[in-house]
């Protein structure tokens, strides 16, 4: 081996002479301080058999992304147990891309280089990170959505959750992953309920967790949407994890999206803690995807029970007017009965005293006639001998005067009647000079010859 000497540089020092120079100079300034650090965390590994992590703390600079600042660290014994206690309290893990507030401490080791020791986590940190995240998306779907999101209260109300429901959910569109269990709880609950409901689902799978992956799961939504189906309710699901597995439903645009949704929108995205945007932006929002299966199923025997109940009100109201018309029709028999014997007893009694009048009165009527007629009977003696001795003076009367006016009594005192072909001529038109005439007499008749007419004066006198 060969040994170099130091004769050639009596200044010349070892390596290890400069590190233990180096670890000495930063113990005498670090060895007994810690430090609050703000920083994201990369190149994480974990070694799990001695519960060790290693990784490295950056600083980008926020326009460029640039990394200003890098320095390794590491944890373990307490400080593991310390970012287990962090997991568990802020549902993220401690990964690569977390921002966190660590307390660390510096040391150099001049086997390792300079390093931090990670010693605790604050978990306000980075729950406060998730909400000052979750409050600017609000703010800002608030500020630049009017038209479709508002807020009263505590509620944000979007054109989505102000859509009615059809009263049957069949026909669905579920947004999820092909291998989530909360996909297949899903479905196992809709396909084994209790009622024998059937429904026609439709899967669009992608990616649920993750921001990065928002634009593609948007993009789904917009395949729902260009589907052109009938689609009663779109179902977002995803099963439980971490916190920052739920980014991605805080995202902007895929909120947005869900807020202007023209199909009601029920979200299952399997969290227990606070809701997600997304959650709030929804139609309706459960728990978990069992939850959103049993809700579509109480959704749909709601109306079933409706109707059951519509049915029961109708049977209950058409027993009750068949009942009531029962007891109108048996009322009305009885009056019908009552009103029948009365009339046919009213009537009975009418016939009885008829009876009896027509057996008593033809006697007295017949009386009554045979005196009537012995009243005719010597009337009509009395008055036929008054009647014949008046007619016997008319009699005599009209006999004085046919008498007087018998034609032979006429031509007795001088009158004569004139002839002409044998028919008496009751005129003069029809007998003109040379007309031969017979003249009848009381006692003769005379055949003469006309000579001369003329006419006479009705003026003229007429002397007897």
């Amino acid at each position: 081996m060969e040994v170099h000497s130091y004769q050639s540089n009596p200044a010349a020092i070892r390596l290890s002479e400069l590190t233990n120079q180096i670890r000495q100079a930063i113990d005498g300034v670090f060895g007994n301080r810690s430090f609050w650090v703000i920083a994201d965390v990369t190149s994480h590994t974990y070694k799990e058999q001695s519960n060790y992590h290693y990784f490295e703390l950056v600083e980008k600079d926020k326009a460029s992304a640039k990394i200003l600042t890098k320095i390794a660290g590491r944890a373990w014994g307490n400080a593991s147990v310390n970012i287990s206690n962090f997991e568990q309290a802020t549902g993220q893990k401690f990964k690569n891309d977390i921002n966190v507030l660590v307390q660390v401490s510096v040391q150099y080791n001049p086997a390792f280089g300079l390093q931090l020791n990670l010693l605790d986590i604050d978990t306000n940190f980075t729950l406060g990170l998730f909400e000052q995240q979750r409050k600017e998306t609000l703010e800002r779907l608030l500020r630049e959505n009017p038209d479709f999101i508002t807020k009263s209260g505590e509620r944000y109300i979007t054109r989505n959750n102000n859509l009615p429901l059809n009263k049957v959910l069949q026909h669905i569109a579920v947004i999820s992953s092909a291998t989530s269990a909360g996909y297949q709880d899903f479905r196992h609950t809709l396909e084994n309920n209790t009622f024998g409901y059937h429904f026609q689902i439709d899967d669009y799978f992608t990616l649920v967790q993750g921001e990065t992956n928002a634009k593609q799961f948007l993009g789904k939504i917009v395949e729902v949407f260009q589907s052109g189906k009938p689609y009663d309710v779109l179902i977002i699901i995803r099963g439980g994890g971490a916190q920052t597995d739920f980014l991605i439903f805080d995202n902007y645009d895929l909120c947005r999206a869900i807020a202007k949704f023209p199909i009601p929108v029920m979200t299952g995205i399997g969290h227990q803690k606070n809701e997600t945007i997304a959650d709030l932006m929804a139609h309706t929002s459960t728990k978990t995807p069992t939850k959103a299966a049993e809700m579509l199923i109480a959704h749909n025997r709601a109306f079933e029970e409706s109707l059951l109940s519509l049915q029961k009100i109708v049977l209950i109201k058409t027993y009750q007017l068949i009942n009531y018309h029962k007891d109108r029709l048996t009322h009305i028999n009885q009056i019908t009965i009552s009103k029948t014997r009365e009339l046919l007893h009213e009537h009975h009694r009418s016939i009885m005293n008829l009876s009896r009048m027509v057996s008593t009165n033809p006697k007295i009527m017949i009386s009554n006639r045979q005196k009537d007629l012995s009243n005719v009977l010597s009337n009509m003696q009395s008055y036929s001998r008054i009647y014949f001795a008046n007619k016997r003076g008319y009699i005599g009367h009209f006999q004085s005067v046919v008498r007087m006016m018998s034609p032979q009594n006429i031509l007795n005192k001088g009158f004569a009647i004139i002839k002409v072909n044998g028919r008496i001529a009751g005129n003069a038109d029809q007998i003109e000079a040379g007309t031969e005439l017979t003249v009848r007499l009381a006692a003769a008749e005379i055949k003469t010859t006309v000579t001369s007419k003329s006419k006479l004066n009705g003026n003229d006198e007429f002397n007897i």
